[in-house]
């Protein structure tokens, strides 16, 4: 109800249908941020998220942010000071701190200043230029529909080839993982479900749709908002949660990307915030530094809403039907059809729009996002922050 309250006090907001990031999916009122990244303290809906998802007592949520606020604080420090000897970064919840991976010929210089900004340091073998080097020749691989996906794995200091379960034995998977690990070192895991994205037909009552698609609103740009490439083509036209046309896809790309922009017009205009679904309070959107793998993220989405998990892993390929998508972040996080395109975020910090993954939120499961920035840079958008 508060929606259409909205819209007819003339505040036609940009309502992020289908999840704008982890903190909160409702309307344009945000307050109590409870950001990784910002000085608030966090909500108490995101408090129990984060206990709910993840495990955590309520003290272990509070101790655990902060945390991760001090760790995204320093990544890109840590990443300097390590130079060539840089072989990766992830932020360990066990010891709440942020871990370097400098390779075993790196200066007992070059370890200090990655220790004096604060990070631990771990001794590896390959540089994080190598692994993704490495990760770069696979991506030239056809995969078949039994490969999952692969990514680098700066803790384990390897490139992971994710297979299906169920797939190992089949002989063209076995093709693709031995020319994998002619490419650099590779380690094989096994995954229960192949990846599919999110998009639904439409149901009545949610968030944004194209055609019969519904699909989730990620971040309001100056101009508009983004969201997944694979919920619309260029031109095509955007109804809102209530049938009014908001605007059309000016850029999409899917496969090989899973990005795309919608532009805003017809009476509807754009807000920082994030739909917190009765779960958390609306949050509002302060800026997109990136999360480090091992940080908590929360997602928000038209058909599941809030839910929280942790980053699993940076820059993986992932193998769906339609074909590769390059440059994904791994999560926990559950996701169900209807939450494409929809918002994550860690604290205040957008982090990027839902793509897909396997399982659900009554299961459990996993899902990728397309990085925030990325797209940003690709179709020269702002982010809308508050």
């Amino acid at each position: 109800m508060r929606r259409i309250r909205l819209k007819h006090a003339g505040l036609a907001v940009l309502l992020v249908l289908g999840g704008w990031t982890a903190s909160g999916t409702g309307p344009a009122a945000a307050s109590d941020s409870g950001a990784a990244t910002g000085s608030e303290a966090a909500s108490a809906g995101l408090l129990q998220a984060m206990q709910r998802d993840l495990g955590l007592s309520k003290q272990q949520a509070e101790a655990r942010l902060a945390a991760e606020r001090t760790a995204m604080g320093i990544t890109a420090k840590a990443r300097k000071a390590a130079g060539s000897a840089y072989g990766g970064s992830w932020f360990d919840a066990e010891s709440e701190r942020l871990t370097v991976a400098v390779t075993s010929d790196a200066p007992p210089a070059t370890v200090r200043k990655v220790r004096a900004t604060g990070a631990a340091v771990r001794t590896v073998t390959h540089s994080a230029r190598e692994l993704d080097a490495a990760k770069a020749r696979i991506d030239r691989i056809s995969a078949p529909s039994g490969v999952s996906s692969w990514h680098v794995d700066p803790a384990a200091n390897t490139v992971v080839v994710n297979v299906v379960r169920d797939s190992q034995a089949d002989n063209d998977v076995r093709r693709f993982v031995s020319r994998a690990r002619a490419a650099g070192p590779v380690t094989v895991a096994t995954v229960s479900a192949a990846p599919r994205t999110f998009a639904a037909g439409t149901v009545g009552g949610d968030p944004y749709y194209t055609g019969n698609v519904r699909c989730s609103i990620g971040f309001s740009v100056h101009g508009g908002f983004v969201t997944a490439g694979h919920c619309g083509q260029p031109g095509a036209g955007v109804r809102g949660w209530d049938g009014s046309y908001v605007g059309a896809f000016q850029g999409s790309s899917f496969p090989g990307n899973d990005y795309a922009w919608v532009s805003v017009g017809s009476g509807w205009w754009t807000v920082p915030v994030v739909l917190g679904w009765g779960t958390v309070p609306d949050r509002l959107v302060r800026g997109s530094a990136e999360a480090p793998v091992g940080t908590s993220v929360c997602r928000s989405g038209s058909t599941t809403h809030w839910h929280c998990g942790t980053v699993l892993a940076k820059n993986e390929t992932v193998n769906y039907s339609q074909g590769a998508v390059h440059q994904m972040t791994k999560t926990s996080v559950c996701a169900e059809p209807g939450d494409s395109g929809g918002s994550f975020i860690s604290g205040d910090q957008a982090q990027g729009v839902t793509s897909g993954g396997w399982g659900n939120c009554s299961g459990g499961g996993e899902t990728w996002f397309q990085p925030v920035n990325e797209i940003l840079n690709r179709y020269g958008l702002t982010l809308h922050t508050a």
